[in-house]
């Protein structure tokens, strides 16, 4: 497709329960166990040019990360500008808040709106590269606009199904982006259901969370960005909203890398998943020390994100966050509500409501002893408050 030198790619897959590799130049969904695959890369192949310095001058995008990625030809990468978004210095938020330090990430600058354009950005480049016609996949809102939008600019159809409480101005941009549109008076877990009758019936390829394997790669390389923009560290804390939580359990992913690489020697932050009171299988789980989650009945919460009642990659959540003396938090609509609004006062900056319960949980993690008064916390703003507007708090 193109004469530009084809890049390395992956290696091969590696189910992340079994070890069990699996060719990685096919389409794949789950491993034989049921289970997210990793892609694995030769990063001693590749650590003596792929270092920090080499990357000065590099695209302000996902891609300049490009060989820890697995797309191998060049002509594959679908660009819509995503990824390298403002790593935010907050002083105002880290005297309201006690810590020493507190930075926002805004994924709100991404493509359409949040940071589900990085996985869709991958998983959409990759699907066109290894030959996929048609691509679906069940969505609380953000990850529909953003296939959308990526499969557009493949030219590859795309297939959404949303609950119909999704935020409005998510819903008009999935139509205005050309997607086949389905609402169902449900849960996502529930429009998962729709996407496996369409791929049985119909072909399709399945884009749900850590159902296919690159999702998580475009979401890791918010860990090297971090790494980059604090000036080739890592901070003490950093605090997830957590849904499916692909972002949180790619950067775990990139951190391993990077200490592969040379970058980094053992040292993590510590990683905190932070869900919605209406919505919190990954906090219940944790709190009773349990590998994996129970689903969650009865979701229900404005977080359009965290109504995600059970996930497909909780063990690798859960392992993060005890691996990294972390911990998971449950906070209210009305705690995530007045934080978006405190956040937007003192920094600029118009949260979406999982920014808000981010910045809801540092109290609660401070007097549990999980933050200390020192530490430099990084808050994960996913997406713009615009696309919530006319959403109102449940609880």
């Amino acid at each position: 497709m193109t004469d530009s030198p084809r890049l390395p790619g992956a290696t091969h897959l590696e189910c992340t329960q079994t070890g069990e590799h699996a060719e990685s130049e096919t389409l794949q969904t789950l491993s034989p166990a049921g289970k997210p695959y990793f892609a694995c890369y030769d990063l001693d192949a590749i650590k003596t040019e792929f270092t920090p310095g080499n990357l000065l001058g590099r695209s302000a995008d996902l891609w300049r990360y490009e060989e820890v990625l697995p797309v191998r030809d060049p002509a594959c990468q679908i660009k819509l500008g995503e990824g390298w978004t403002p790593l935010l210095d907050v002083p105002n938020v880290a005297l309201r808040m006690g810590v020493g330090r507190v930075w926002i990430k805004d994924e709100g600058q991404n493509p359409t709106g949040s940071f589900k354009a990085r996985g869709l950005c991958l998983a959409v480049s990759r699907a066109k590269e290894l030959g996929a016609k048609e691509l679906a996949l069940p969505s609380a809102g953000n990850a529909g606009s953003a296939a959308a939008a990526y499969g557009a600019a493949a030219g590859l159809p795309v297939h959404v199904v949303v609950p119909t409480d999704t935020p409005a101005p998510i819903i008009e941009e999935i139509r205005a982006l050309g997607a086949d549109l389905q609402l169902l008076d449900g849960l996502i877990t529930d429009c998962g259901k729709v996407v496996r009758k369409g791929v049985e019936e119909h072909g399709w390829f399945d884009l749900s969370t850590l159902k296919e394997p690159y999702r998580v790669e475009g979401k890791k390389t918010m860990g090297y960005e971090i790494f980059e923009q604090l000036g080739g560290r890592l901070p003490d804390a950093i605090l997830y909203p957590t849904g499916g939580g692909t972002g949180l359990i790619g950067m775990w992913k990139a951190f391993d890398e990077m200490q592969a690489l040379g970058w980094i020697s053992d040292e993590r932050p510590k990683m905190f998943s932070v869900q919605a009171s209406g919505c919190a299988p990954i906090v219940r789980a944790w709190e009773a020390g349990k590998d994996e989650a129970e689903p969650w009945t009865d979701s229900a919460t404005y977080a359009a994100g965290l109504r995600v009642p059970q996930a497909v990659g909780d063990f690798l959540i859960l392992d993060a966050v005890r691996q990294s003396g972390g911990a998971a938090v449950a906070v209210s609509d009305s705690e995530m509500h007045e934080w978006v609004h405190l956040l937007g006062a003192d920094t600029g900056v118009f949260v979406c409501p999982e920014g808000g319960a981010v910045a809801a949980a540092v109290s609660r993690l401070l007097e549990r002893g999980f933050l200390l008064p020192q530490d430099e916390v990084v808050l994960f703003n996913t997406g713009s408050g615009l696309k919530y507007v006319g959403m109102t708090p449940l609880s």
